[in-house]
């Protein structure tokens, strides 16, 4: 009878350390690196934004990303993105959110001339509703948004100083369209940037003075002083802020601004008549010695406005402007120093730096 053998089971295969090396190496460059988040910012290349970059870079911040409408050869020289494009534009604000984690919005419009009041709107409000509704759909965690204190902090009479939970003077605001829009600005951000992961923050900085305004959005005022366009002594009141400090500011509420509140910021709440002395020590420039009632102050720049529109010439006082003056901008700014470590420098040196500046810039050093 012949006998069978049973086969021999093979034992299985040891992989070497050497091809599992390999499979581990080929492995892990199968893992793509993921992009680092962005900042954005709307609004770069102006005034506030454009201190607001310079800070942020000078600061290590890293994956900045600026929209505007034109692009500066400096934002390039910084090593910063740009993104060229229209805040109004659903295609352009939704190019510029991808892959963007935070937001400050700064992009604005500002005028005190009544033909300006649709593209302010839809600069500031519809704008801004784009902008937040394609952030909450790219997954963005936060945006600082820019408004300005006129939409809480101006009043007819000095009686008091208002703070953040102050009654927005409605009445007011509605009489002139570029504090309209704002205020209308930060209704819509707050209905449509309200989610349980997207912190808002709204930061109301006074007039902004100091070194860079390239466009004279917020210091022509101290321009029209020093080119003698000021022949008399407005009753009311302003509030001002350093621009440096208030881009220090929006930094500081970026990482601990508290979701839905607002901020107030100002240094100097000071009477007409005491900004032009301060100025006049300053530049040796006269300051105006007397003032008009308001009502005459404000019928008088109407009627030279009319005379100028007439001759087809620029006017050289607008009468929004006379009127805005005639009120009191103050504003207590306690609530940012105390949460937000706001410490404005003395108003003194940011009058000297505005001087310094728009005299280099614009009136040949005189």
């Amino acid at each position: 009878m012949a006998s069978t053998t049973t086969p021999k089971k093979r034992a299985p295969r040891k992989s070497s350390s050497k091809s599992t090396s390999k499979a581990v190496t080929k492995k892990s460059t199968a893992i793509v690196k993921r992009s680092q988040p962005i900042t954005l910012i709307t609004g770069g290349t102006g005034f506030l934004g454009a201190h607001l970059v310079r800070q942020l870079v000078e600061a290590g911040e890293k994956n900045l990303r600026v929209m505007a409408t034109s692009n500066p050869a400096w934002l390039a020289e910084l090593g910063v993105e740009t993104i060229t494009g229209s805040i109004t534009d659903a295609k352009d604000v939704a190019r510029a959110v991808e892959g963007v984690a935070e937001i400050y919005h700064l992009a604005g419009r500002v005028s005190r001339d009544d033909e300006d009041a649709r593209e302010m709107y839809s600069t500031h409000v519809e704008g801004t509703r784009l902008l937040c509704e394609a952030a909450t759909a790219a997954g963005v965690k936060a945006i600082v948004m820019a408004s300005t204190s006129g939409t809480i902090a101006v009043r007819e009479k000095n009686e008091g100083i208002p703070d953040e939970k102050a009654a927005q003077p409605v009445d007011i605001i509605s009489r002139w369209p570029y504090y309209a829009s704002k205020l209308y600005q930060e209704r819509v951000a707050e209905r449509s940037f309200n989610g349980a992961n997207n912190r808002l923050v709204i930061l109301n900085p006074s007039l902004l003075l100091g070194p860079g305004d390239e466009r004279l959005s917020s210091t022509k005022i101290v321009l029209d002083f020093l080119a003698r366009k000021i022949n008399a002594i407005p009753t009311g009141g302003l509030s001002f802020v350093d621009v440096r400090d208030a881009a220090a500011a929006f930094r500081a509420a970026m990482k601990n601004g508290k979701p839905g509140e607002r901020y107030l910021l100002g240094s100097a709440n000071w009477t007409f008549d005491k900004f032009f002395s301060r100025l006049e020590r300053l530049t040796n420039v006269r300051a105006p010695r007397f003032s008009f009632p308001s009502r005459l102050a404000v019928a008088g720049s109407q009627l030279i406005h009319a005379f100028y529109t007439q001759w087809e010439k620029a006017p050289p006082i607008e009468p929004a402007a006379v009127e805005m003056a005639e009120y009191f901008w103050y504003l207590d700014s306690s609530k940012a120093e105390r949460e937000l470590d706001f410490s404005p420098r003395d108003p003194g040196e940011t009058l000297l730096d505005t001087v310094k500046y728009l005299r280099e810039n614009f009136l040949a050093g005189v």
